[in-house]
């Protein structure tokens, strides 16, 4: 079997609520953690710790940590919201491939630039944790906007904004953000490293290119 037709073996469709396992996941370790403190500085990725005590687990754990309450309550509430239609129409295990993949690949990329900018050699990064399952909902959101591109999503209840028209507001946001400093303990990079590698598994596993998808709207 070639590697081509490995990447793009499609699994049998299931559906056993991933998407409410994770939340009740997140939710446990955030509560442990604050109990446990030092778990927190142990499973978040930090530059320093992965260069010095080749930490290398900090690229999968650093998803399910949340720096506050308030963190994990959006992050959750934002993947209870976008990530149960996903998981619905993907089924469960495309979806958690998708969502574990992109956690993974969001601490990478963030490792690598903070790693290539030279940042890695200031001391104040020993103290810089990167945390949350950001990076991971915002491939879900990409997602979303592909899989459902004539959905219209409700900000803040009131504002109607088309699914794609979304993302593209998000990505802009992210974009402008990460350029121009704003919002500092914020890791806007991680989020469109969420964007970017959803867009790129949407086209080598799935075989749909988002622009084509809108397109065509």
């Amino acid at each position: 079997m070639s590697l081509k037709s490995i990447i793009h073996k499609p699994f049998r469709y299931t559906y056993s609520n991933c998407t409410l396992i994770l939340i009740c996941v997140n939710f446990a370790i955030f509560l442990l953690c604050r109990n446990l403190t030092q778990l927190q500085s142990l499973f978040s990725l930090n530059v320093i710790y992965i260069l010095k005590k080749h930490a290398y687990w900090q690229f999968f754990t650093y998803m399910f940590m949340h720096g506050s309450l308030e963190h994990v309550l959006l992050n959750m509430l934002a993947l209870f919201c976008f990530g149960t239609a996903v998981e619905r129409g993907m089924g469960s295990r495309e979806f958690m491939l998708l969502y574990l993949l992109s956690g993974v690949f969001c601490g990478l990329f963030s490792f690598a630039v903070y790693y290539f900018s030279g940042i890695s050699g200031n001391l104040l990064m020993f103290y810089i944790r990167l945390v949350g399952a950001s990076g991971a909902i915002y491939s879900i959101l990409l997602a979303y906007a592909v899989m459902f591109p004539r959905n219209v999503v409700f900000i803040m209840g009131v504002i109607p904004v088309p699914a794609p028209l979304l993302v593209l507001i998000y990505a802009l946001i992210a974009l402008a953000s990460q350029i121009f400093g704003l919002n500092g303990n914020v890791a806007h990079v991680t989020h469109l490293a969420g964007f970017i590698f959803a867009w790129f598994y949407f086209i080598v596993r799935m075989g749909m290119n988002p622009i084509k998808v809108w397109k065509n709207l």
